[in-house]
């Protein structure tokens, strides 16, 4: 899931003990049904099997072999898969930090920054970056460093940009790394650093001299969307997909291998079914980097094909936390609510390859979970299987009445 989405999971409880958890190699708990049993080894297996191709930015050859093993395992489940291609400018921090007294910290330059290397006086903005907040501060032909939150990062950039700043260095209100993308257009060197790395730097308040070094480029990649669905479906009543891409650094277990197994799953279990009939399945490419491969889906369609459309159902992080989330129409939303009394609401507006098919005017319904420790960071690994075939099983449950209408 992409940064901007919306950040309900650290109010969301963990799992508690004795849930089957899963790191990869280890097996899930027994099952009360063979049936159920097999259905979790199989998301295991999948989830485990993407994972272990490394992280899967797109444009790699980890996501190319992450597409390659959809397409076999869809294949395997009777249907014919398509591979559609799209290429969309990518951006590539290939190495970004700032140096402080001779200290030298590594950063995550913001998708869409400006390549500099500033050297300058280091001013801490107060608050969150606001146009006041500069104002406060003599942030002309300095590095600004402010923390995260509140408002926008293209926001935060502006105002550095207004008050005159050479550089803007973002920290992290949680201690690791996060990927962030600005939106827009700025003319300075942009540079997210880690709470733990950045804080001490926010509470200084002595003249410091810094040295911002923001090494980015700017190239076209690649995009894959794999889409199956059985021969001869053409018009679809329902989609269901979920981006299979994670970001760098990040194995994307949850994010969003997770999402990507749910879909899998449902596939398997419609294959033989009237749902398969009417449906598609769809593993997105490009979701970190802006919805690129949901976008191309959408602008590739023809008017007809998308007004044929009853639903697009999207899965995204179902993997961690006990608490199901659906957001989206809210005569799916109501549905769902109706189907499963259990499952919570929220509003649930972008953030995810939903959005593009909501702008073309497709009912829509997001299954999340909300976000956990490990979201875009080295320990995205694990995922509770049990949690992925509960998000299936009703998943399926409503594609099956939405095709039904």
């Amino acid at each position: 899931m992409g940064d901007n989405t919306v950040q309900l999971g650290r109010s969301l409880k963990l799992l508690v003990a004795g849930a089957s958890m899963i790191s990869f190699g280890v097996v899930a708990g027994c099952a009360q049904q063979i049936d159920a049993q097999t259905l979790q080894q199989n998301q295991n297996s999948d989830v485990r099997a993407l994972v272990n191709f490394g992280p899967r930015a797109s444009g790699t050859q980890a996501t190319e072999k992450a597409s390659n093993y959809l397409q076999q395992q869809y294949r395997q489940a009777g249907y014919e898969v398509k591979v559609q291609t799209f290429t969309y400018p990518k951006f590539t921090d290939l190495g970004s930090n700032l140096t402080v007294d001779g200290k030298t910290i590594e950063g995550i330059a913001l998708n869409g920054s400006q390549a500099g290397t500033p050297n300058a006086r280091l001013v801490v903005v107060p608050n969150a970056g606001r146009e006041a907040d500069f104002a406060a501060v003599d942030a002309k032909g300095a590095i600004a460093i402010v923390k995260r939150g509140e408002i926008r990062f293209l926001n935060k950039a502006q105002n550095a940009v207004k008050a005159g700043a050479v550089g803007l260095v973002i920290v992290n209100t949680e201690p690791g790394n996060f990927y962030g993308t600005l939106g827009g257009d700025v003319q300075i060197p942009v540079l997210g650093l880690s709470g733990k790395s950045g804080s001490s730097l926010l509470q200084a308040n002595q003249l410091r001299q810094a040295n911002l070094a923001v090494n980015t480029r700017q190239g076209n990649v690649t995009g894959r969307n794999t889409i199956a669905h059985l021969p001869g479906v053409t018009q679809p009543k329902v989609i269901l997909g979920g981006h299979y891409d994670s970001v760098v650094d990040s194995p994307g277990a949850n994010d969003n291998a997770s999402g990507t197994a749910a879909v899998l799953a449902i596939a398997r279990q419609a294959a033989k079914t009237p749902l398969a009939r009417q449906a598609w399945f769809v593993a997105f490419d490009g979701e970190e980097d802006g919805l690129h491969g949901s976008r191309a889906f959408v602008s590739q369609a023809r008017p007809e094909f998308l007004k044929g459309l009853k639903g697009m159902l999207n899965f995204d992080m179902v993997g961690i936390n006990d608490r199901l989330l659906v957001g989206g129409t809210e005569s799916l939303t109501k549905l769902a609510k109706t189907t499963a009394p259990q499952v919570s609401t929220f509003g649930s507006r972008g953030g995810s390859d939903h959005a593009p098919f909501a702008s073309a005017g497709v009912p829509v319904l997001f299954f999340y979970r909300g976000q956990d420790p490990n979201y875009h960071q080295p320990g995205d690994k694990q995922v509770d299987a049990r949690l992925i075939d509960e998000t299936a099983r009703l998943g399926f449950n409503l594609a099956s009445k939405i095709s039904s209408q």
